[in-house]
């Protein structure tokens, strides 16, 4: 997607900016970088914390609700025109993530099988009840986080010190989110900050688009959650139980699949190309050319 230029990091000069200019110091700190982004992460993950593990359609609800949040956060605070949230094309930006995710895990699924570390068997668990779960509630958590880190904190860091900085720092971040989980450590922290923090901190500079790595993100928790693999250590209720076999390298032992090494090679040969076309398209800013 080669629409991003540098114009897409100015500030949108409409009426919405002027509504907060009349803040004085006050408006002025929310309408920093630091501002909105403190302030977006609040309400994002206050609307996350209320509906992520509700029943039914409510993690999906409290996404929608959450795209609200972030969009007046961005226009009325940030005064971005939010271009990443756009209706436009997000079904296909959505497909488009999804699908590489998608082929991201199960090819680490499968490697990780064929090399003798996984084995799977049937739960016997009804399939449209477990299925209908895992997609609401994966669909919660993906595009909540994407506003989170993607959207509010990668943004707010990158008008500041530039795309790669905020790439590397909110990279190090989500693999320290991930701690809480059985069998977590620096080895997991590091795995996920690579194959997940910076993979999905590439994917938004190359498309620029929350729906992109939303479904990017979205296939990647759903497939481990049917599949029965842990999911940064945390046991799914899956359509398969799954047993791990040989080094904890290779399987990730009790924290899953994201603690294997496989994943984490595999990452690579999707995080480059996608750097690549990133810089090619210039999608990446600068830290020269970053705000103050």
């Amino acid at each position: 997607m080669s629409t991003t230029s540098t114009a897409k990091h100015e500030a949108d000069p409409g009426p919405d900016t002027e509504a907060v200019g009349r803040g004085g110091r006050s408006g002025r700190i929310l309408r920093s970088p630091l501002g909105w982004t403190v302030t977006g992460l609040i309400g994002v993950g206050l609307v996350a914390s209320l509906t992520a593990t509700g029943p039914g359609p409510v993690p999906v609800l409290g996404a929608a609700a959450a795209v609200v949040v972030y969009a007046l956060v961005m226009r009325r605070l940030a005064g971005q025109a939010a271009q990443e949230i756009a209706r436009p094309g997000a079904l296909r930006e959505a497909l488009l993530g999804g699908g590489i995710g998608l082929c991201f895990i199960l090819v680490s699924l499968l490697l990780i099988s064929l090399f003798g570390g996984y084995s799977f068997s049937w739960a016997g668990k009804s399939l449209l009840p477990v299925v209908g779960s895992a997609v609401m509630v994966q669909i919660g958590t993906a595009v909540t986080e994407e506003l989170m880190f993607r959207g509010l904190f990668l943004q707010g860091l990158e008008q500041r010190w530039g795309s790669r900085i905020a790439i590397a720092v909110t990279a190090v971040f989500f693999g320290a989110a991930h701690l809480g989980g059985a069998g977590a450590g620096l080895w997991s922290a590091l795995a996920i900050a690579l194959q997940a923090g910076v993979m999905l901190g590439t994917a938004y500079m190359w498309r620029r688009s929350i729906w992109f790595v939303s479904g990017l993100h979205f296939a990647w928790n759903a497939v481990q959650q049917l599949a029965g693999v842990p999911l940064s250590g945390h046991a799914p209720d899956g359509l398969f139980t799954v047993e791990a076999h040989g080094s904890s390298l290779l399987t990730g032992s009790i924290f899953g699949l994201e603690a294997s090494v496989v994943p984490v090679l595999l990452s690579v040969l999707i995080i480059v190309p996608m750097f690549v076309l990133a810089r090619r398209d210039g999608s990446l800013l600068p830290r020269r050319r970053a705000r103050h």
